[in-house]
C-alpha cells in the first residue's frame, strides 16, 4: 500500500475528476455511451449501526453524488446490516435479484461475504469495497489508508506522553477481528508503539462494541491497576467513550485521564476532545472518500474506463485478489487545535452542534463561539 503524507488540514472535499488527473473528461451524464443510460441503480451496503457516520454521512454524500452525476436520473437502493453477516449476504442477495447495476459493499465480515460477492460476478453486477476490503472477486476499492489510521493514532498517543519509555504501560483497544480495516490499523500503530512503550493488554473487541471495550478496559484496569496505565490506543470513538466510562467507574476523574485515542470524529467524541476526556480522534474526510465511491461505481457502470481507472490508480491486494484498483483516501488527526479548520470548516458540524450547553465554557476557551 502506498504511504501518504499525513495531512496538517483537511483539504477541500471537492473531487472534481480533473483533480484526480482526468483533464478533458467529463462527469456529466450528458456523454454517457448509448447502452449505458444515466438511469442506474447503485446498490450501498454498509455494516452496522453503532457508528453514526454510515447513516449521517457515507450513504447521503454517495446518494447525492450519484444523483449528480446522472442529471437526477440514477438511483441508489439502501441497506444497513446492523453488524449481522447473515442479514448483510440476505440484503446483497435481495439486490442481485433485483439486478442492480453495481453494489458499494462495506462488508460485516470480508471473508464470509466472498461468496456473495462470487454471485454478484456471475450474474454480471461489478462489486466496489467500500471502507473495508472484501474479499473475493471485486473490481475496486475506495477507502482510507487503514495502516496511516493507526500509525497517526499511534503517533499522536506518543506525542501525548513527552518523553516516551518502555515504563510508560499502554492498554490497546482493537477492533472487530473480523473487519480487516481493525488488523491494519492495529499494524499502523504497533509500528508507532512497539519497543517505545509497553502494550501492558491488548485486546480484539467484537463488533466493535463499546460495552466490550468497557468490559475489557475494567478487567485491564484490575490486572494493570489505574494509576499505571500512561494511555489507551483505542481504535475508534464508539470504544474510546466505553474505555471513559470504565475508567470512571473506577475513581478516576475526567482531570486524571490518560490520553486515549479515537476515529471517526464522531459528534460526541469531538465534544468529549474539547472538554478534555479523549485526547484525539481520526477525522477521515467522508465526503472524499464518499465522492470518490459514487464517482467510481457512476464510472464503471457507464463503461468509463479511463475516469474509472484515473479514480483508482493505487493498487492493493487481498487474500483472494491481487492488484485490485484502488482509491485511498488521506486522514487528519484531530485534535483540540484543529476542530475549527476541519470538522467545522468542512461542513462535518456546526459550532452550534458541538457546543451545545455542558460544553459552552469549553468552546470559549477554544473560541469556537
Amino acid at each position: 500500500m502506498r504511504r501518504i503524507a499525513i495531512a496538517v488540514v483537511a483539504s477541500s472535499m471537492s473531487l472534481s475528476l480533473a483533480g484526480c488527473g482526468m483533464l478533458g473528461a467529463s462527469e456529466t451524464g450528458a456523454d454517457a455511451t448509448p447502452t449505458r443510460t444515466d438511469d442506474i441503480t447503485v446498490g450501498v451496503l454498509m455494516p452496522e449501526e453503532t457508528n453514526t457516520r454510515y447513516a449521517e454521512f457515507d450513504y447521503p454524500i454517495i446518494k447525492r453524488k450519484v444523483a449528480e452525476l446522472t442529471d437526477g436520473k440514477g438511483k441508489t437502493d439502501y441497506a444497513n446490516a446492523a453488524a449481522s453477516t447473515e442479514k448483510q449476504s440476505t440484503q446483497m442477495q435481495r439486490m442481485i435479484d433485483d439486478k442492480v447495476d453495481i453494489i458499494l459493499l462495506d462488508a460485516v465480515d470480508s471473508k464470509a461475504i466472498a461468496p456473495m460477492v462470487q454471485k454478484a460476478k456471475d450474474a454480471s453486477i461489478p462489486v466496489i469495497a467500500y471502507d473495508r476490503l472484501a474479499q473475493g472477486p471485486i473490481d475496486g476499492y475506495v477507502s482510507f489508508d487503514n495502516e496511516l489510521v493507526g500509525e497517526v493514532q499511534g503517533r499522536t498517543l506518543t506525542e501525548a506522553l513527552g518523553t516516551v519509555s518502555l515504563a510508560d504501560k499502554i492498554i490497546m483497544m482493537n477492533g472487530s477481528p473480523t473487519d480487516p480495516n481493525a488488523a491494519q490499523f492495529k499494524q499502523g500503530a504497533l509500528s508507532e508503539l512497539s519497543g517505545r512503550v509497553t502494550i501492558a493488554k491488548s485486546y480484539d473487541t467484537d463488533k466493535w462494541s463499546p460495552e466490550a471495550a468497557q468490559a475489557n478496559m475494567t478487567q485491564a484496569i484490575e490486572a494493570v491497576g489505574k494509576g499505571n496505565i500512561a494511555g489507551v490506543y483505542s481504535a475508534n470513538d464508539a470504544m474510546a467513550g466505553g474505555i471513559i466510562k470504565a475508567l470512571e467507574s473506577a475513581g478516576v476523574s475526567a482531570g486524571d485521564l490518560p490520553p486515549i485515542t479515537g476515529q471517526d470524529a464522531e459528534l460526541s467524541a469531538v465534544q468529549r476532545i474539547i472538554a478534555g476526556e479523549q485526547f484525539m480522534s481520526v477525522y477521515k474526510p467522508y465526503p472524499a472518500m464518499a465522492e470518490a465511491a459514487a464517482q467510481a461505481a457512476v464510472a464503471k457502470v457507464q463503461g468509463r474506463d479511463i475516469q474509472f481507472d484515473a479514480l483508482t490508480r493505487d493498487k492493493v491486494d487481498s487474500p483472494t485478489t491481487k492488484g485490485i484498483p484502488a482509491k485511498l483516501v488521506t486522514v487528519v488527526a484531530l485534535k483540540k487545535d484543529n476542530i475549527k479548520q476541519t470538522v467545522i470548516a468542512d461542513g462535518i458540524y456546526k459550532v452550534s452542534d458541538i457546543c451545545t450547553a455542558k460544553y459552552k465554557a469549553d468552546c470559549q476557551a477554544l473560541k469556537l463561539n
